[in-house]
């Protein structure tokens, strides 16, 4: 113990040294868009968690089917011929509402495992296809792919590479917002040696950039048409974060992609689970006999988890929850747009999907605007370089959406 804290907990993105001196911020209660300390305080949960609560916080049927599950059965391997019924059906399901029909599903337990099994599963398909020399994995600036080694060596923020050295070998980086960039990269290295470019549709924890007109289309025919595999990177957009009433941004916007990574909104975060959506033509050579793909986790597919996913799917649709992650496009947009005028504020990054950013002057406050943000009762956080993350539930009302712009307003001020 330090000064009575309980100090054995090491948190993840975190200086240490000033969690020990402050204390953390413990939550111990959610429900709905609210979340409370263990002092009793309430807040408004800006951010679902961490982009994942996408149907609220204290959802009692999602526990409820969980227990039921484990009660019957926790979980049995998925390697092999293995597998629980309840994840058969969970992947029928996914199949159903994939942006590409036929595509098969492999179940990860999370976001940062879906990334290193695509960027695997890219490379083993090129080899299968008797082209082994495609190895090559793009990413992008201010990308983030989770933190496993490809995710890591893949993303576009350098500060997560420093100290560990060379993570992967053939990892390639190209700028974010041009899709000439990676045209340029194609031709100068040869569409022969890449194997996949990895996109984000809506930029995440490197800032919340939204794309420019035209690019995801764009970046979509380059990999088209020079052979090179395309994987939508929809750990955050995934499950109705995009809004349009779409279940993915692949969907929205006609990205058709050979691969797509998911974790997040899948489970609303009430158990940790992802999935890979891999399009027929790539899956084709391990599906027609013969061919193993090595590769797998002991909690793929975890039958608790799977109860978890079909119960959160349960009430998106049950509630129109797409519906409402539309409409909090246009609410987000709307009551915070007006915060660009404030002279802490650079910019506000908005209008597409239930997602925003409010840009601050000096990125250096960032961190001290999250305690100024909690004591307006505001749970926030920030990323990028200064950014101030916004993805709330989709059940967050009009109502709440002008109450959070009122209180940011006001620790902004």
């Amino acid at each position: 113990m330090i000064g009575g804290m309980a100090d054995a907990l090491w948190h993840g993105f975190a200086d240490m040294g000033a969690v020990r001196a402050s204390g953390p911020f413990v939550v111990v209660r959610g429900e709905g868009t609210r979340i409370w300390d263990r002092e009793g305080n309430r807040y408004l949960d800006a951010t679902a968690g961490l982009w994942f609560t996408n149907v609220g916080h204290g959802r009692a049927e999602i526990g409820a089917a969980v227990a039921d599950q484990l009660s019957t059965l926790a979980h049995y391997s998925g390697f092999g011929d293995f597998t629980s019924d309840v994840t058969l059906a969970l992947a029928e399901r996914l199949a159903a509402i994939a942006p590409v029909a036929g595509s098969k599903i492999f179940f990860t337990s999370g976001g940062s495992d879906s990334v290193d099994s695509a960027a695997k599963l890219a490379r083993r398909y090129w080899h299968e296809r008797g082209r082994p020399e495609k190895e090559i994995i793009v990413g992008r600036t201010k990308a983030y792919h989770g933190m496993h080694v490809a995710g890591t060596a893949l993303a576009g923020i350098p500060v997560n590479r420093e100290g560990y050295g060379e993570l992967m070998p053939a990892a390639e980086t190209v700028e974010w917002d041009n899709a000439k960039s990676l045209l340029g990269l194609i031709e100068r290295l040869g569409a022969d040696r890449i194997a996949a470019f990895f996109c984000e549709p809506i930029i995440g924890a490197g800032g919340i950039y939204l794309p420019p007109d035209g690019y995801l289309t764009e970046v979509r025919q380059i990999c088209r048409d020079h052979d090179v595999l395309f994987v939508a990177d929809e750990v955050v957009t995934g499950f109705g974060r995009i809004g349009g009433d779409s279940w993915f941004a692949s969907s929205r916007l006609g990205l058709e992609p050979d691969m797509m990574t998911t974790a997040k909104g899948l489970t609303s975060g009430y158990v940790p689970m992802g999935a890979v959506f891999v399009a027929p033509h790539v899956a084709e050579p391990f599906f027609a006999g013969g061919v193993w793909w090595r590769h797998g986790y002991t909690y793929g597919g975890h039958a608790g988890a799977a109860a978890a996913a079909m119960a959160n799917l349960d009430i998106i649709e049950r509630e129109g929850l797409l519906a409402e992650a539309a409409r909090l496009e246009t609410d987000l947009a709307a009551a915070l747009a007006p915060l660009a005028e404030l002279d802490s504020v650079t910019e506000v990054r908005t209008g597409l999907g239930a997602v925003s950013a409010v840009q601050l002057a000096d990125p250096t406050q960032a961190i001290g605007m999250i305690s100024k943000l909690r004591e307006h009762g505001v749970s926030g956080r920030a990323a990028g370089q200064g950014a101030l993350q916004i993805s709330p539930a989709f059940v967050m009302t009009t109502e709440e959406v002008g109450e959070l712009a009122d209180r940011m307003r006001a620790a902004l001020s």
